[in-house]
């Protein structure tokens, strides 16, 4: 294919999971809608649950409703277009339209990373410092903490995706994805990326290294807090009320890690397309899975709230 430089570019075209045109209607119908219609239903539901059941008023329950909301931002980011694509047989996205796209899977993924820190550190103050929890996680705190990771979140999604704006870009502008993701816009670029990957690769250090360093150190004092414990009955029970925290950052991470690896590694779209699905969308349909099924008062107020629900109809 011809990679003659062309500074101006008007679109980008997004290959998505096949080019069998036989197969796109069973993506469309049976996959991907569904996955992105339980994704909003499930988070949704999260959030309402929380709203309405006051015994859910509380540091971790207000943590996961933000992380819900953000979930269903994340997947509203990318899948919508993606499922407009293949309904039209047209897989072009405009060059601002992909950039902005790809700042807003940034923004939200940064965000989900900055909660996830906020929610390990709740953790680690109700195991490790009980008598004080509710000194410390007062909601003055909990406030902050997510107010704290909008301006992060946005000053890492507007750094590395305007450093994109002077790069220059070759014929071939096609995306391996079903969305425009930073790493592969960079891949088609024929300029110099030297400054973009450095810039890359320090905004992973501090904003992505950062909060998973806050939730390993969490941890690792909760394990040696709780080891102190000697009844294995509390034991128990202080690592259940962690294991849907690291249930959701084990995903999150370990999905991660996988688009790194699988990039790093391998230079075959498929492999690439897969794990970057197992990240974009996988995570956000399990999480209320995860927080729903692991968690009693989570059950007792989503019973509240479909009687409620019934009740009124």
């Amino acid at each position: 294919m011809e990679l003659t430089n062309q500074t101006t570019v008007s679109e980008f075209l997004l290959l998505g999971l096949t080019d069998n045109p036989e197969l796109q209607p069973l993506i469309f119908s049976l996959l991907f809608l569904s996955i992105y219609l339980i994704t909003i239903l499930g988070n949704l539901l999260i959030i309402l649950a929380v709203s309405s059941d006051t015994h859910l008023h509380t540091p971790m329950y207000f943590f996961l409703s933000n992380l819900s909301f953000t979930d269903i931002c994340l997947s509203t980011t990318t899948i919508p277009k993606m499922l407009v694509n293949t309904q039209t047989q047209d897989q072009s996205i405009s060059y601002s339209g992909c950039l902005t796209q790809a700042c807003f899977v940034l923004f939200f993924a940064g965000l989900e990373n900055c909660l996830l820190a906020a929610m390990a550190y709740d953790r680690y103050v109700a195991i490790c410092h009980p008598l004080k929890y509710t000194v410390i996680m007062n909601p003055r705190l909990c406030a902050l903490l997510v107010l704290l990771s909008l301006p992060i979140s946005t000053v890492n999604a507007l750094l590395l995706t305007l450093a994109v704006l002077h790069l220059s870009f070759c014929t071939d502008l096609e995306i391996p994805l079903f969305f425009c993701e930073l790493a592969q816009i960079i891949k088609l670029a024929c300029s110099d990326t030297f400054i973009n990957n450095v810039l890359i690769y320090v905004a992973a250090f501090i904003f992505g290294g950062v909060p998973l360093s806050g939730i390993i150190f969490s941890y690792a004092q909760i394990v040696s807090s709780v080891l102190r414990i000697p009844s294995v009955r509390a034991r128990h029970k202080a690592f259940s009320t962690c294991g849907s925290h690291l249930t959701v950052v084990s995903l999150f991470y370990g999905t991660g890690l996988g688009v790194y690896i699988s990039s790093a590694v391998t230079d075959s779209s498929r492999k690439t397309v897969m794990a970057s699905v197992m990240y974009s969308v996988v995570p956000q349909i399990t999480n209320p899975f995860i927080y729903s099924l692991r968690s009693r008062d989570m059950k007792e107020a989503l019973r509240k709230l479909f009687r409620r629900v019934s009740s009124v109809l």
